[in-house]
């Protein structure tokens, strides 16, 4: 149309026959806008690589290490060699490929017991924040009474009945770190029950499990998302410790912790027997850490 034309009856000025050149973005996906935001951490997509890195040197251990996780040689306590990328230990085993097969151990306490932490916190914390009344009065003296015992005699008593194996261990870990998620995911009940969306839907008639699992729990996905993946490697970290206590994964099992337990003695004159199990657990939970902390930034809806 041009300007000496009358417009068309009924047109209205800004209408979609008026839009010409005006570029209308369409709306993307949360998870699309969730990735864009996590791509520019650096730290966070640095944390990410070494976690993937992790994730296939566990599944391909069998592949990527020399040795067995038994096998010796004569060289005890020998530094780093081109034999022995990571030297050897007191009795000859190869370091680098206990190393390699310790993450496997790692990958997997760190993902199952913090998967039945979850669990247990998700439906713990549910129940007291949704229903409330002694319900959550239940649930948190609850909290509070394993909160008031030392967690390593906690630990040590539960592994003194269930055994020392990696399911104990995951056992262990799984029972005893729920107490941070359930405290989170209650206090994010507290407040979103009380919303209009939440009110319309008791309106409506919506079952109480309806109510929770399609109404409230999606909207406090993102404190549980973080708390989540900086949880697996705290775990990783807490079996370590276990193992250096010597109540964790026992040999022949190539656990990082119990590596590092075994190789404290010798600190002076192989310290490479600390240092390369040590070095691994730190990296993990460093990564662990970081992909937490992108996560967080990105899942806030305050720096879209």
């Amino acid at each position: 149309m041009t300007l000496t034309e009358p417009a068309a009856p009924g047109a209205i000025e800004g209408s979609s026959d008026f839009t010409g050149g005006l570029d209308i973005a369409a709306a993307r996906p949360l998870r699309v806008d969730v990735w864009r935001r996590f791509k520019r951490n650096r730290l966070a997509m640095v944390g990410l690589v070494l976690v993937v890195l992790l994730v296939l040197v566990a599944i391909f251990a069998p592949w990527i290490a020399p040795y067995g996780i038994t096998e010796r040689s004569s060289d005890f306590r020998q530094g780093p060699s081109s034999d022995h990328w990571f030297g050897t230990d007191g009795i000859g085993r190869d370091v680098f490929s206990r190393v390699v097969n310790g993450a496997r151990v790692s990958v997997r306490i760190g993902f199952l017991a913090t998967a039945m932490s979850l669990i247990l916190g998700l439906v713990l914390g549910c129940l007291g924040g949704y229903f409330g009344g002694i319900t959550d009065t239940l649930v948190m003296r609850l909290t509070d009474v394993f909160l008031a015992i030392p967690y390593t005699v906690l630990a040590v008593a539960i592994a003194t009945v269930v055994g020392r194996s990696i399911n104990s261990v995951i056992l262990i870990i799984g029972l005893t770190g729920w107490l941070g998620i359930a405290r989170i995911v209650r206090a994010s009940f507290l407040s979103l029950k009380r919303l209009e969306y939440v009110e319309a839907a008791h309106a409506l008639g919506f079952s109480r499990s309806r109510i929770i699992m399609r109404h409230i729990l999606p909207n406090a996905l993102q404190p549980i998302i973080v708390y989540g993946t900086i949880a697996v490697g705290s775990v990783i970290l807490t079996e370590a410790a276990l193992s250096f206590l010597g109540v964790g994964v026992q040999e022949p099992t190539p656990a990082w912790g119990l590596m590092v337990a075994q190789g404290k003695g010798n600190l002076v004159n192989a310290p490479h027997l600390m240092f390369f199990p040590g070095a691994a657990i730190f990296l993990t939970v460093l990564a662990f850490v970081f992909i937490g902390d992108g996560l967080r930034d990105a899942l806030d809806p305050k720096l879209k």
